[in-house]
């Protein structure tokens, strides 16, 4: 749950471009799922990881392909949408505040 994602926790975002310009965590690294298998060498090696979508789905799948090679993972469950809901901030590229899209 979005409640239970401490600070400073690794966070991967893997939404498309124009969602993650609308609004993301701040301190999340993006990789677009579009991406992922080009970009693989980008996500931090960091465990745990939590990965991130707007709802739960595309992180979901995710988060079971980095699970299937030994990654310490969690998926966000309801997304940057619980995120939000939670009251917890999102920021713009510039550091404004972001929204959800």
């Amino acid at each position: 749950m979005a409640t239970d994602v401490p600070d400073g926790a690794t966070i991967l975002d893997v939404r498309e471009d124009d969602e993650w310009t609308a609004g993301h965590i701040a301190g999340s690294v993006h990789v677009p799922l579009s991406e992922l298998p080009a970009r693989a060498a980008d996500i931090p090696p960091t465990d745990p990881l939590v990965v991130v979508c707007k709802v739960g789905a595309r992180s979901a799948r995710v988060t079971a392909w980095l699970a299937g090679q030994g990654r310490e993972v969690a998926n966000l469950a309801g997304g940057l949408d619980a995120w939000a809901d939670a009251g917890r901030p999102l920021v713009t590229d510039d550091g404004g505040p972001g929204t959800v899209a």
